[in-house]
């Protein structure tokens, strides 16, 4: 059915801090809204408000009409012990939900109820597609190239199996209102490009979020910013190339706008400022200078005196008429620089022969060579093998065959692809001043550098959002010198000024990169020497 998406006034925040405010959305049929902001702007508590998972501090959001189904899809599939791969897709595209509830009407009616809550929960079973679920789940894994059993284990599936999987719960999603949290994070180029061609080929309206900038420029067709340093919500119509124009513009004219009410109000103090003192002058003059017998004189003096004296009062009456525009607030910028160790040996790394094998699948034989200084791009579809590659680059990943070296004084500074280096009980406080051996207040200053400050750096890492634990591991990058970057998919996750930082850092880093992504303009903007592409277990070079 066709369904409209009405915000009103809505608000949110935590405890004290307030997030957004006033936020007005309309999302119709056909609308694929693009929302983006700051790691921590809100943008997640939004989805989450609009899909009535959590009760807004302020506003309303309604969905006309009230029986259409919101298909809210969060950042990281959840895994569930236990929980089969089409188990993992009727639950994710809510025929899981719809089955329950059919079975209850089913048997109430049974009991002898009227059949009228049977016939809704029938229509809506069937308007999620329950009813060919089943087959056109094998379909579509199919076509994704998902070759598993769908009867095995989620946790059984290997991370690029869990990205497709993921995918396929989105294909497969028969949604009214469709709510789409990072849908493009660890999607090979193949799964990106169907990604695209589904949102913009949807009938239902869309809020998505994305740092993909590429996927923003070419699905959405406008764009809600959640801008946290302003504490505002700005909405721009057109795409996203035509939202970072209109920012550009709206930007500029607030600073402008400011900085003549600012030049204003100091000249009109200004010349308050010299009225008075002029009348105050004229007084004492008057008091000095004139006889008692001189009335002419006494008079004209204190009529110029009463004349500054309107004048001043005229400059600040203007003063106070004046429309206050407040100062645009400096936006929390991450500068970002790689801290560097002494440079290694020519050789960084090589494999000989190498063979790598887990279960079905092989990696190999492999022959590579890494020297100082390379610049290494490393693409490939999902489950092809490049994390594999990567481990048996750093020697992490036991060979079945051949030979991996690591050259001497290679110091490795690595973001991998599950975010596994800060995900445990302890405090990132603590985890992190492990890792770089800095005093306390060292570290809280590293980390808040990084946005990470002092609700964030007492909490344990396990409970940081991916978003904030890449951030941790940047942080590692910038305080901890390495000669070798290892980078598994960096731009997940992460913030739209994050990732221009981390382009920029990267840009100015001379040492040895190996650098996984799908991001098809961090390809574009970061510089490298060399382009392995993985390819079902192989590696070729271009």
């Amino acid at each position: 059915m066709s369904a409209t998406l009405v915000v009103k006034d809505l608000a949110a925040g935590h405890g004290d801090r307030v997030l957004f405010s006033g936020l007005d959305l309309v999302v119709a049929p056909g609308d694929v809204v693009g929302l983006v902001g700051a790691n921590g702007a809100g943008k997640s508590t939004l989805l989450r408000l609009l899909a009535g998972l959590a009760a807004p501090e302020q506003g309303s959001v309604r969905v006309s009409p009230p029986s259409a189904a919101i298909g809210y899809l969060p950042q990281e599939p959840e895994r569930r012990p236990g929980e089969t791969v089409s188990a993992f897709l009727a639950r994710r595209t809510g025929v899981a939900d719809a089955q329950r509830a059919l079975d209850l009407a089913t048997e109430a009616l049974a009991n002898g109820d009227p059949g009228d809550a049977y016939a809704e929960a029938l229509e809506r079973w069937l308007a999620l597609g329950g009813a060919d679920l089943p087959d056109r789940a094998g379909e579509v894994a199919a076509d994704l190239g998902l070759a598993v059993d769908l009867d095995q284990p989620m946790t059984s599936l290997s991370g690029g199996q869990a990205a497709r999987a993921g995918l396929a719960s989105l294909l497969l999603s028969r949604y009214d209102v469709f709510l789409l949290d990072e849908p493009t994070n660890d999607l090979d180029l193949d799964g990106l490009e169907r990604l695209e061609r589904f949102v913009s080929g949807l009938r239902p309206g869309v809020v998505v979020v994305s740092h993909d900038r590429e996927f923003l420029a070419r699905t959405v067709t406008g764009v809600v910013e959640l801008d946290l340093a302003q504490q505002q919500v700005n909405a721009y119509g057109g795409g996203y190339e035509a939202y970072l124009r209109q920012r550009e513009v709206a930007r500029r004219h607030a600073r402008e706008k400011y900085e003549e009410y600012a030049a204003t109000r100091t000249d009109l103090e200004a010349r308050a400022r010299t009225q008075r003192a002029w009348m105050e002058k004229g007084v004492k003059n008057a008091r000095r200078k004139a006889p008692d017998n001189d009335k002419l004189g006494r008079k004209f003096r204190s009529e110029t005196t009463e004349k500054q004296a309107a004048k001043a009062r005229q400059s600040e009456k203007m003063i106070e008429r004046l429309e206050v525009v407040e100062e645009p607030r400096k936006e929390w910028e991450l500068r970002m620089e790689i801290a560097a160790a002494p440079r290694s040996g020519a050789v960084v790394s090589t494999l000989r022969g190498a063979v790598v094998r887990r279960g079905t699948f092989t990696l190999g034989p492999v022959d590579l060579e890494i020297g100082w200084a390379d610049r290494v791009a490393v693409t490939g579809a999902n489950g092809s093998g490049k994390t594999t590659l990567l481990g048996a680059l750093l020697g992490r990943v036991p060979l079945a065959e051949g030979s991996a070296a690591l050259g001497p004084g290679v110091v490795v500074g690595e973001i991998d692809q599950a975010r596994l280096l800060f995900e445990d009980d302890a405090r990132l406080l603590d985890a992190f001043g492990e890792a770089v051996g800095l005093p306390t207040a060292d570290v809280r200053t590293v980390l808040a550098k990084f946005g990470l400050r002092g609700d964030h750096v007492l909490r344990p890492t396990a409970t940081l959002s991916p978003g904030e634990r890449t951030r941790a591991a940047l942080a590692l990058l910038q305080t901890r010198g390495v000669n070798l970057i290892v980078l598994d998919e960096p731009t997940n996750h992460l913030d739209l000024p994050a990732i221009e930082q981390l382009e920029s850092a990267l840009d100015g880093y001379a040492g040895t990169l190996l650098l996984v992504t799908h991001d098809r303009r961090l390809l574009d903007a970061v510089r490298v020497t060399r382009h392995l592409r993985v390819r079902d277990g192989r590696v070729t070079e271009d």
